[in-house]
């Protein structure tokens, strides 16, 4: 069976699940034709370039003309026996996108791995972070099938929660520092944490980077008030989750938020809607106050990952739960967990208003101008979803993150960066993806219109345009995601999407609904 595999791979056929018509390759050799290439480091479009790919290495890029005039195809890189040539001209290539939060799916949602692994390939997401799954022993075993390809998946780095799998409670250093060990030792690439004591938290961060391994923080309010971000940052935690903890450490008049006094955490009305009061109470921008605590975080070679998206339906509740995409490609068990709920996590809507949006409106101005200026100075900010939550549709909801970079000041040239350069090296694997260059990996978006010009033809709907007839159309969508030098029909992924969950509706006779209609 091995033999008959590499015979296969070698001709460039690779069956995954049975689903030979959604990828192909690697090959011998591929030569992209004709493309312009986005490089991923800030560098403006090039083209029309040849990219030349041996099994799963770059090899060369070739400039072979320019716009408007004729190739002349002497000049082209020669392609060798076995191997494959794809026309791209006219089109736009990307590096692989990196989504540095996210979550595979889940019970609660009903999502399994494969529906969500093929709407990121669809959107051209190569690489994941995963920060939190069922258990690291789970998520190393989908991440070596993503490294042989033996599944449609995006080559994943594993953040093992911190704590979890542990017997008892972890509740003393050096207890800690074991976890810490134990997890490198199970080979996780890193840790998710939530927050802890402040001498738990030296401990574990300490062990961490001791180990070389990589972290991440949502720094909830459980434990914020004794440690925020800049407690992290110092400790050696290499990246902060969402904003939690950012705004604490910018407080010059106060020590704790602002919590009403029945406030209650668990009630995530109470959670979510003080949250969006909270950037209000910190320190204003370019404040003295604010930009030592941005200097100081840039100087520790801290990266700063939004996720702008997850909480949109905060400052626009109608806009997220009638997202588009929703009726295709949104499984009827994921729908139901969106919907407002006491228990479901994100689904925090108990009496949501205009009150509560106009409020976290405000928050998302002064967040966006940190995040901006952070980026400005020389910090690191990447690109992450934590798709699955509070009408957020996994690929969908990445797209929607690069808009919201957009709007909080970023040139386009920047968010692809964001989204690719900046994840890699958070990753610490900048070596191997993260732009177009010779020696790196073949990890590739290939899309037929300038996202520059329109972020909007990365969705998989596309976007509308008007023809000079006054046709309505579709234009965009990735076309191609390649990774580990393998081309997959990027379009073709996202059908089978569409197809799962029709199944999925006819058998349950499901129909979406908005909340409260009967």
């Amino acid at each position: 069976m091995k033999k008959v595999l590499s015979i296969l791979l070698f001709f460039g056929v690779l069956l995954i699940h049975g689903q030979e018509n959604f990828s192909e390759g690697p090959f011998p050799q591929l030569i992209i034709r004709g493309v312009t290439l986005i490089n991923g480091n800030g560098a403006p479009p090039r083209g029309p370039v040849d990219i030349v790919v041996e099994k799963n290495k770059i090899v060369d890029i070739k400039v072979v003309g320019y716009p408007g005039v004729a190739i002349d195809e002497s000049k082209r890189p020669q392609l060798k026996p076995g191997g494959k040539e794809l026309d791209c001209s006219g089109m736009y290539l990307l590096p692989g996108f990196v989504d540095m939060h996210t979550h595979i799916g889940g019970k609660s949602q009903g999502a399994d791995y494969d529906y969500v692994f093929k709407l990121w390939m669809a959107h051209g997401v190569t690489t994941i972070r995963e920060v939190g799954g069922p258990g690291v022993d789970w998520s190393i075993d989908l991440k070596e099938k993503s490294n042989n390809n033996s599944i449609i998946a995006p080559r994943i780095f594993t953040h093992t929660v911190f704590g979890q799998g542990s017997k008892n409670t972890i509740s003393t250093p050096e207890m800690a520092r074991e976890w810490v060990r134990e997890n490198a030792k199970n080979g996780a690439d890193g840790i998710k944490f939530f927050g802890a004591p402040p001498e738990i938290m030296a401990a574990a961060l300490d062990e961490n980077k001791k180990l070389g391994l990589r972290s991440a923080c949502h720094h909830a309010q459980l434990d914020v008030a004794r440690w925020n971000v800049l407690h992290s940052a110092r400790a050696g935690l290499t990246s902060m989750e969402h904003w939690y903890g950012l705004p604490e450490a910018l407080f010059e008049d106060r020590t704790v938020q602002d919590y009403p006094l029945d406030y209650n955490y668990q009630n995530e009305q109470h959670r979510f809607e003080e949250a969006g009061k909270l950037w209000t109470q910190a320190a204003k921008p370019y404040s003295d106050h604010w930009n030592k605590v941005m200097d100081e975080l840039i100087s520790l070679d801290f990266t700063l990952d939004p996720t702008f998206n997850i909480y949109e339906a905060s400052r626009d509740l109608h806009r997220a739960r009638r997202a588009e995409w929703h009726e295709d490609y949104t499984l009827p068990s994921l729908w139901d967990f969106y919907q407002p709920s006491k228990i479901s996590h994100g689904s925090y809507w108990h009496d949501w208003g205009t009150e509560q949006e106009v409020a976290w409106r405000e928050n998302y101005k002064l967040w966006m101008t940190f995040i901006n200026e952070y980026k400005n100075r020389g910090g690191r900010v990447t690109t992450g979803s934590d798709s699955g939550f509070i009408f957020q549709l996994y690929g969908f909801a990445y797209i929607r993150e690069m808009e919201l970079l957009r709007e909080a000041g970023f040139h386009p040239l920047e968010i692809i960066r964001s989204s690719t350069l900046n994840g890699a090296e958070a990753l610490g694997v900048e070596d191997k993806i993260g732009t177009v260059a010779v020696g790196k990996l073949a990890d590739f978006v290939v899309v037929s219109e300038n996202p520059l010009k329109n972020l909007k033809v990365l969705y998989g709907t596309g976007a509308i345009k008007l023809t000079e007839d006054n046709e309505v159309v579709r234009v965009g969508g990735v076309t191609y995601t390649i990774k580990d030098g393998i081309i997959y029909d990027a379009k073709g992924l996202l059908q089978d999407v569409k197809r799962i969950v029709q199944q999925e509706k006819q058998k349950l006779n499901y129909k979406i609904k908005q909340p409260g209609i009967k």
